[in-house]
């Protein structure tokens, strides 16, 4: 199978369709993976403070798991048909309606769908059947579930920041993308770089700028590319957000002091850093030159 899909379109195809198939994944993730969490911390909350429960009252019951329970219409709760998952297609044959109340259905999950699968098809172009590809696809999934949930909730969960960053370290010593060195200096400047930053701003203004997670997601990817990419990266995420940020608040119609998450700019610009990073080097190298 392998040989046969070798490279060109046959292999762009494939590499689109498994990408289809985990962005459809990824919205699980995205949705459900936060509930889950919020529910364990409340519960642990409860019992290292030592709340008394209630044992009469049924328990709060968990929110549905990553991989067991079936996906339903959040309106209606109507368990899904095999026909109403199938990837961006079932979105777009039920004009992004519910299939059993008509509810509208967000765009988001075909928006993730196609997302990964054009994230998937340029991985793939840019390191063919390779174990680079193959890293590189896991960054870049991982990446979108992180962005997505950050968008939603404005967090940046450890289950997800942690092994993205042990993962690059990891990697380092074969080394697929950097040498451990450059890993462990990319990871350390990564994250107290925004560190810094972060107090900084909180010892100035009194309010905290960002998240920890920002942290983590910027040292995890200094391990992935070493620390040579982390200025690109803060530089360019900056650019985005600043772009995006102001097109967010404009048609949202609200104010400067509503917060923006800066997790899924960093992941687009990390993502972007990985995949051209040498390119916007020499660009930028050439630009310089011509002044």
């Amino acid at each position: 199978m392998i040989e046969y899909l070798g490279e060109g379109w046959p292999l762009y195809l494939a590499a689109g369709l498994f990408g289809l198939l985990v962005g459809s994944f990824l919205n699980v993730v995205i949705l459900r993976l936060p509930a889950r969490l919020l529910h364990d911390w409340r519960t642990q909350s409860r019992e290292l403070l030592g709340l008394d429960v209630d044992i009469t009252a049924p328990a709060e019951p968990a929110p549905p798991d990553l991989v067991f329970k079936s996906s339903h219409c959040p309106h209606c709760k109507h368990t899904l048909s095999p026909l109403d998952n199938i990837p961006l297609v079932s979105w777009l044959a039920l004009r992004g309606r519910c299939r059993y109340c008509r509810a509208p259905i967000s765009a988001q999950y075909p928006l993730v769908e196609l997302l990964t699968a054009v994230a998937s098809v340029v991985v793939v172009w840019k390191f063919g059947l390779s174990l680079q590809a193959a890293a590189g696809l896991a960054l870049s999934y991982l990446l979108i579930a992180l962005s997505g949930i950050d968008f939603r909730t404005q967090l940046l969960p450890d289950n997800l920041t942690l092994p993205l960053l042990w993962l690059g370290m990891l990697l380092s010593l074969q080394p697929l993308f950097v040498s451990p060195v450059d890993a462990i200096l990319g990871a350390s400047i990564g994250y107290l770089s925004l560190w810094s930053v972060y107090w900084a701003f909180k010892l100035v203004t009194g309010k905290e700028g960002m998240g920890h997670g920002d942290f983590k997601l910027l040292g995890a990817l200094g391990a992935w590319m070493g620390p040579r990419s982390l200025l690109p990266i803060i530089l360019l995420s900056s650019l985005v957000g600043a772009v995006l940020g102001s097109i967010l608040l404009a048609t949202g119609g609200k104010d400067r002091s509503t917060p923006i998450p800066f997790g899924p700019f960093i992941a687009v610009a990390g993502w972007v850093q990985f995949i051209w990073g040498e390119q916007l080097l020499q660009l930028y190298s050439s630009l310089l030159l011509t002044r």
